[in-house]
């Protein structure tokens, strides 16, 4: 009998034989489009085998939330393909994915083919590797670059198939793999909870509506009243998650909050100048349902702001709601928008901003991305653009852009699902959670040097910015 080869030899061999079969033509879609549901509890058994499960016969599941697992073939003993659950009520969608396995053989290697992504581009052409965390290993940890493979597959009709090769090193643990970081509408309420017991004078979190499912819609305002001059006051609005998928985007709105939140000095001056209104999450029925894109009703939301429906885009219908009648409002300046984003094909943070036809304002609106370049080294200028195309009509930054007056500035903040590169360096950095809240604290200190604010800055003494989720950071990011 031959014996098998070792994991990686075996995933030379079958690269080389894909590629050998490969030539570039279209990718139709899969007929896995069908898939409606997460796979609950199921062993995957060889073909044809009965009796009880042994170890090493894999149990999936992905009926959790943000959980996304449609289906699972036994390809072999140590290969399985697996596909993706399309957004609810939309399946053009199939790019994130949230599963457990358990019941697994101490060193069992496996191979795993996630083969029905609906983006041929993807980071993992470049070194991007899905994330894992086990029972006793709670935190996230990339797999090695090595151990991951991105192609266009004969055996799966041209779809484009990432692979990656993984040994089981402890037999009672439960295995979690996801497309990146996973940050749930529980953990931001749990979040926002342990916010609201420290009774921050300087701090108001609401309820500004609910989504079709009855999650909570929350808006938080920071800002010192007492301090604030009693004319027209400067207002900055963020928001984040309205594509579910982008789990990136909630770590930097957490860092934004965490730094306006802290006792360091940049903050404190901030809150006594500006007004800050964040919604950390628009889309909390996608996030809670595992989707990448879309809402529960299969709505792509950053495509309805001209004309949202208070049933079918409750949420959206909120926040624009609002923000039109605080535009209405003589006593506010509302100078930024900021639609907070992950992106699946670039690295490093960067921005997109609106055409004007007006020349000093295109210099003005350049003005932020170019600080917020200075203050985060991870932020890229270079690949910072402007642009109206039409398919971006139903953003909230080119809509935005359009109804507010020319104060007022509005960017969609872009941060790569990878990794970002340094000025000099010659190797891609991979993002962590800690980097990605790093870039948004940067994010919200820019705005000092942005309203030209360092001035008012006593004490210079280094502090640090403690998070509601107990993570600390230097007064200098």
């Amino acid at each position: 009998m031959e014996r098998p080869l070792p994991l990686c030899d075996r995933m030379e061999r079958k690269m080389e034989e894909n590629t050998a079969r490969d030539v570039e033509t279209g990718s139709e879609a899969g007929a896995e489009d069908a898939l409606v549901g997460n796979v609950n509890k199921l062993i995957v058994t060889p073909p044809g085998y009965s009796g009880a499960p042994r170890k090493g016969h894999l149990l999936f599941d992905a009926c959790f939330e943000s959980g996304n697992l449609g289906r699972v073939d036994y390809i072999s003993e140590f290969e399985f393909d697996l596909f993706i659950r399309p957004d609810t009520c939309n399946p053009r969608f199939r790019v994130w994915f949230n599963f457990t396995v358990e019941n697994v053989r101490e060193t069992q290697r496996v191979i795993f083919n996630v083969v029905n992504f609906s983006k041929t581009k993807s980071l993992y052409r470049d070194g991007m590797s899905p994330v894992v965390k086990s029972t006793s290993r709670p935190k996230w940890q990339r797999l090695p670059a090595k151990n991951v493979y991105y192609y266009r597959s004969p055996d799966h009709r041209r779809n484009y198939v990432m692979s990656f090769a993984f040994c089981f090193d402890r037999e009672d643990e439960v295995y979690q793999f996801a497309y990146c970081y996973p940050y749930t509408y529980s953990r931001l309420q749990h979040y926002l909870n342990s916010l609201e017991r420290r009774n921050l004078p300087f701090l108001q979190r609401e309820q500004l509506g609910l989504s079709v499912q009855q999650r909570r819609l929350d808006l938080l305002t920071i800002t010192n009243m007492d301090h604030l001059s009693p004319k027209v006051k400067k207002l900055v609005f963020l928001t984040a998650r309205v594509h579910p998928g982008e789990s990136p985007a909630s770590f930097i709105c957490q860092g934004v909050i965490d730094f306006l939140v802290s006792q360091h000095p940049v903050a404190q001056i901030l809150r006594d100048h500006v007004i800050f209104k964040i919604v950390p999450m628009l889309n909390p029925d996608g996030v809670y349902l595992g989707n990448y894109r879309c809402s529960l009703m299969g709505f792509d939301l950053n495509r309805h702001w001209q004309d949202p429906s208070p049933w079918a885009h409750p949420t959206l219908h909120a926040v624009k709601q609002l923000i039109v009648q605080m535009n209405q409002d003589p006593r506010v300046n509302l100078e930024f928008y900021i639609d907070v984003h992950a992106h699946s094909t670039m690295l490093n943070g960067f921005m997109y901003g609106n055409v004007f036809e007006d020349e000093e304002r295109v210099q003005r609106q350049a003005v932020f991305p170019r600080l917020l370049c200075q203050n985060a080294s991870d932020f890229s200028f270079s690949n910072t653009s402007f642009n109206k195309d039409l398919v971006k009509a139903g953003t909230g930054r080119r809509f935005l852009g359009g109804l507010l007056d020319d104060s007022s500035y509005c960017y969609t903040l872009e941060v790569s699902f990878y990794s970002y590169m340094t000025a000099g360096s010659t190797a891609p950095v991979p993002y962590t959670e800690e980097t990605y809240t790093k870039l948004g604290r940067n994010v919200a200190r820019t705005f000092l040097d942005y309203y030209k604010l360092n001035n008012h800055i006593k004490d210079n003494r280094p502090t640090h910015i403690q998070s509601a989720e107990g993570i600390s950071a230097d007064r200098r990011q």
